[in-house]
């Protein structure tokens, strides 16, 4: 039986090798992200995150952990919570600025949006590249999953996440840049 570290260099040429090493911490990985988010929707798309990045990362994997993946999942793992929550956070914000969150307790806020905020917002969202400003469109107007962005943008929920981040990070510094100005 090869130890989980030869099956990481083995991965670099042989996806049957990493197939392996997934059955030998899925489960693992899995239980990590429920443990902290108590979702068990968001713990899937975590733990596949988890594993599309230590694929994408296994040429530099370093065994320091005698032969053991595990830490260096955990911490893929850990890195990957991270990025969800400040993802997260962003979304949140431009909701909220768009008046688009939806109270916990019930439906949507009735509460219109400021009308001096709203200006310049169409522009802003012109000037996006489009596969972003389709990207927000579909998450945050729409409201789908990322697996839904995904498949009408033809690309993984992972590429999906990247393009609404960026954008939202893009509308949220030009808005941010011409409010300035107008003060």
């Amino acid at each position: 039986m090869r130890s989980d570290a030869e099956l990481v260099r083995a991965a670099r040429s042989d996806p049957a090798a990493f197939r392996e090493l997934y059955g030998r911490y899925a489960h693992q990985i899995y239980g990590f992200h429920v443990r902290r988010v108590r979702d068990v929707d968001a713990a899937h798309e975590l733990t596949a995150e988890t594993f599309a990045q230590a694929w994408q990362s296994r040429r530099r994997f370093r065994d320091r952990a005698a032969g053991s993946a595990g830490p260096w999942l955990i911490g893929i793992a850990r890195h990957v919570i991270a990025q969800s929550v400040r993802r997260r956070r962003v979304e949140l914000a431009a909701c909220e600025k768009l008046g688009m969150l939806e109270r916990l307790d019930g439906p949507r806020s009735t509460v219109e949006p400021d009308e001096s905020w709203l200006e310049g917002l169409d522009e802003a969202l012109a000037e996006l590249p489009a596969g972003e400003r389709r990207a927000l469109e579909l998450r945050v107007v729409d409201g789908l999953s990322y697996d839904h962005v995904a498949v009408e943008l033809a690309t993984t929920p992972g590429a999906a996440r990247v393009r609404v981040a960026r954008g939202l990070g893009r509308l949220r510094t030009r808005l941010t840049n011409d409010e300035q100005e107008a003060l």
